[in-house]
């Protein structure tokens, strides 16, 4: 099996992870159109505790058989490497079946404590995607371990189109039934889509199932680990990254627990109070876009720096993490920026009906979790992780007290969940910063990785509120808005997107590096005066 640069593993996953998200975007329209606003409420609770369970099963061992290949296929013990992969896939089978029968056994004890009972069913049916996800995410981290990551973004892929399709069928068909019974058939799809994506990766292992080694390193005299070790090593890299994983969508399940509950005490009735969290679901959905391609970043980098560890290369991992921070603030950046400035014409073209001023004041949260996405890999990679785990927790109990207070001013309502997220990530953010900067010993800047996408991220929103508003006002002659709106922002969006490009070169903010890691029929497209800029900028420093 043939091992991909960092770069081209990167540019695969985060295709396939912005196809995925479109995807589970577009969809939400019909579905919402289906079910309606307040079952989408009850829909997007049950993800919620859903999700909370899927990453307790699967965040930690996928992450650890990534780390522990990448590792012992750097030092020449393939062996091991093998073994450890058969270990961990007869572990995740065995977490992915307890959880299963825990999210089906407590279906309806769960829905009661997060004050929605009509998510019980949809919890049933989501059980057995929690066991099909495991088996997935064994071979996934195999396959990223590998340094292989076209399987898994092929799988991610084939697992949400049929996750779309069976969503959208089920939940017409028994709606027939109620609210409760069409949210449930929404849910179906999830677990079809994890058993293809599980079938087709075990397909892809049964063809690539061998270590390709360079001759005479299997004659290398490697120190052998034993079942025990391997074990040990697994539990010591998994569970940790569980905890920090799982602190981390815990803010989504605080959001879910007291959100409907404090809407209620600031006076508003419980209908309103579902459909304000279908508000702040819809939101969380949209930032779940460009977040895909930072998680895309840290699958693909967790086995470079893992790698570099294992080695003793100190060059090679300040090179990985400045590039890693770089690429973090290059992306996420204007997609906020983009999603403030343009949330109510986004709302408007996706059908998401009402609710987008939570993305207007709420876009920031989307660079700072994309900030701790990557320091967390990072501190995987380094196995900085107990420390990392702690300050979540801090982060945690600081949302839930700003959620408590704000949410209950009718003034703030739902905003006060975003304001709580915005604090409970930016106290983690700063003690990780520290942690990575005392324990590596190099030089990892925020800010100077921050400031110039920033500028050119800023530009781009200035130009893009004026694009749109010029080109609405001209096309208000069309008859139907619909198509007025959808016309002005696809435009507003690819003029953002030259801007931006434009504005990061003349600000200094891509070098040669970022060119040479682009298609070539990119770099073909783009102005000569962009590339001598690039290249000019890398030979100064």
């Amino acid at each position: 099996m043939k091992e991909q640069s960092t770069t081209k593993g990167f540019a695969i996953l985060s295709m396939a992870g912005m196809l995925v998200k479109v995807l589970s975007v577009l969809y939400i329209p019909i579905l919402m159109k289906i079910i309606g606003e307040e079952g989408y409420g009850l829909y997007g609770a049950s993800y919620q505790i859903y999700a909370f369970i899927f990453v307790l099963a699967n965040s930690g061992i996928p992450v650890a058989i990534s780390k522990l290949i990448s590792e012992l296929a750097a030092v020449g013990n393939y062996r091991d490497a093998a073994k450890a992969f058969k270990i961990a896939r007869f572990i995740l089978v065995i977490l992915g079946i307890v959880m299963a029968m825990f999210l089906m056994v407590f279906a309806l004890p769960l829905a009661k404590a997060t004050h929605y009972k009509g998510v019980y069913l949809s919890l049933i049916n989501l059980a057995p995607a929690i066991l099909f996800t495991s088996i997935a995410s064994a071979y996934r981290g195999y396959f990223q371990g590998r340094g292989n990551m076209t399987p898994t973004a092929v799988s991610q892929v084939i697992e949400q189109i049929l996750n779309t399709i069976f969503t959208l069928v089920f939940a017409a068909y028994l709606m027939r039934y109620g609210v409760e019974a069409g949210c449930a058939g929404g849910t179906m799809g999830t677990s079809l889509g994890a058993l293809a994506s599980a079938s087709f990766l075990i397909m892809c292992y049964g063809k690539n199932n061998k270590f390709k080694a360079p001759e005479g390193a299997l004659q290398v005299d490697n120190v052998r680990l034993t079942t025990r070790e391997l074990v040990r090593k697994i539990i010591i890299y998994g569970l940790p990254i569980t905890l920090c994983v799982g602190m981390t969508y815990a803010g989504n399940i605080v959001d879910l627990w007291n959100t409907k509950i404090r809407l209620m005490t600031g006076g508003i009735d419980e209908t309103r109070a579902t459909i304000l969290y279908g508000y702040l679901t819809k939101y969380q959905q949209l930032l779940n876009v460009p977040i895909s391609i930072i998680s895309s970043l840290s699958m693909a980098i967790l086995p470079a720096i893992s790698a570099a560890v294992a080695i003793k290369n100190g060059k090679k991992i300040k090179d990985n993490i400045n590039y890693s921070l770089r690429l973090c603030f290059l992306i996420a950046m204007p997609c906020a920026v983009g999603l403030s400035v343009l949330s109510g014409p986004v709302f408007s073209m996706l059908k998401f009906g009402k609710g987008s001023y939570i993305m207007t004041w709420g876009a920031i949260v989307l660079v700072l979790m994309s900030i701790m996405q990557i320091q967390t890999t990072i501190l995987q990679s380094i196995g900085k992780l107990f420390t990392a785990t702690f300050y979540s927790i801090l982060g945690i109990a600081i949302k839930i007290c700003v959620n408590y207070y704000l949410i209950s001013i009718p003034e703030i309502n739902i905003l006060g969940a975003v304001a709580g997220s915005i604090l409970g990530f930016i106290i983690p953010i700063t003690l990780n910063h520290r942690i990575i900067k005392k324990s590596l010993g190099v030089k990892v800047s925020l800010i100077s990785h921050a400031v110039r996408p920033a500028l050119a991220s800023a530009v781009m929103g200035a130009v893009v509120f004026f694009v749109y508003s010029s080109i609405n006002y001209i096309s208000l002659f069309i008859k139907f808005q619909y198509i007025s709106n959808a016309l002005s922002t696809i435009i507003s969006i690819l003029v953002g997107m030259a801007t931006y490009a434009i504005a990061l070169v003349l600000v200094g903010g891509i070098d040669s590096r970022d060119i040479q890691s682009m298609p070539v029929r990119v770099t073909k497209l783009m102005p000569k005066f962009i590339l001598r800029k690039a290249f000019l900028k890398r030979k100064l420093l």
